[in-house]
């Protein structure tokens, strides 16, 4: 109850200094006292002047200097306000610091929580009901917050941050860690990713140089060679987003889990469906650059319904089943697109994930309906 009453104080002292100017008589006092003292100059002079101490051009300056700041003051004193405008004032005045104080206090008892009570950080990191990989976070945060130049520190937070999807501090993390544990591949390419997390998939300037300072570290690396492609496609160069991603499926290792991403990616620039399983090798990339539009387009059918065809027979490849999907919709066949769809659901119905995933495709393609 303490507590309660010295808030009420303060929040009236405060708003009380702020409006008290309100309710105050402006009084020319000020400028009364300026005009009397010009006015025993002015008299002052003329004594000077019939004592012969000054001469007569001195005393007329001296006049004139005094008399232009008489003037000044007499003009900067204003009258005082009406009665009326004042008793206004004073009852806003008075208004305000008994409403103000009112209905903030029960707009905070309506929508806050009064009698909640406070919870220091580090009973937080223990409580239960806080995930562990938060309270990871929490902990390491208090290092830090003791050791901010403890660069290990931030290499270890940053991925936690990314986890938890707080992109713009992972990405502070990661410029930390670059800063205090120095420039590698692989911190660059963590930092490159932080950015464009953080700007919702799009690859900022700041993270595309992230990405060219991991790629000069580490020819090889394909994350910052898939984000360099990423960059050319947003900023209208398909042509080359494709060569680069071709480039880097050409060199991927047999099991690399992230090919698939970068056949998708490389269909969407293309137009050429990432209908096989194992992905193109970089003989049929040549083989179908080789071919006519006409032909490439048979070809890609042909890829299509060999997929569909071996679907009917192997229902449960939930990846097959979403590559079918979106072949059928980049050739611009909807309907197909749509039956596959139903096709794939009746073959996975008993796998709520993998239906949830086909929905969420589905949802992203604009094939409900």
């Amino acid at each position: 109850m303490a507590l309660w009453f010295i808030l009420a104080m303060m929040t009236a002292c405060a708003v009380f200094a702020v409006l008290w100017p309100l309710g105050r008589r402006h009084a020319a006092a000020t400028a009364g006292h300026d005009v009397r003292v010009y006015r025993d100059q002015l008299d002052e002079v003329g004594r000077d002047r019939a004592a012969g101490r000054i001469g007569d051009a001195e005393a007329e300056a001296a006049r004139v200097e005094v008399s232009r700041r008489l003037l000044a003051a007499a003009e900067s004193g204003a009258p005082a306000p009406a009665a009326s405008s004042l008793h206004l004032r004073r009852a806003v005045a008075l208004a305000a610091l008994i409403v103000l104080p009112i209905v903030s206090g029960g707009l905070y008892l309506a929508l806050g929580s009064p009698f909640l009570p406070g919870q220091p950080l580090a009973a937080r990191v223990g409580s239960q009901d806080m995930p562990p990989i938060a309270q990871l976070a929490a902990q390491v945060e208090q290092h830090l917050e003791r050791n901010p130049q403890d660069g290990r520190g931030w290499e270890v937070l940053a991925p936690v941050y990314m986890q938890l999807g707080r992109f713009d501090d992972a990405a502070r993390a990661w410029r930390n860690a670059v800063a205090y544990n120095g420039s590698t591949a692989q911190r660059e390419a963590n930092l490159g990713e932080a950015l464009t997390a953080a700007a919702n998939g799009v690859v900022t300037a700041e993270a595309k140089s992230a990405f060219e300072r991991a790629l000069a570290l580490d020819a090889n690396d394909a994350r910052p060679r898939y984000f360099l492609g990423l960059a050319a496609e947003q900023d209208g160069r398909k042509d080359e987003a494709a060569a680069i991603w071709r480039k880097l499926l050409a060199s991927a290792p047999a099991d690399a889990a992230w090919a698939e991403l970068v056949r998708d990616s490389l269909a969407r620039v293309s137009g050429t469906p990432a209908a096989k399983a194992p992905g193109p090798t970089a003989q049929d990339v040549a083989t179908a650059d080789a071919l006519s539009p006409q032909e490439r387009q048979q070809m890609i059918a042909g890829m299509v319904e060999g997929l569909a065809t071996r679907l009917k027979n192997d229902g449960n490849d939930l990846e097959g089943w979403l590559r079918l999907v979106r072949a059928y919709t980049v050739l611009g066949e909807r309907d197909k697109a749509r039956a596959a769809v139903s096709d794939a659901r009746r073959a996975l119905q008993a796998d709520a994930e993998k239906i949830h995933r086909l929905d969420e495709l589905v949802k992203n393609l604009g094939l409900e309906g």
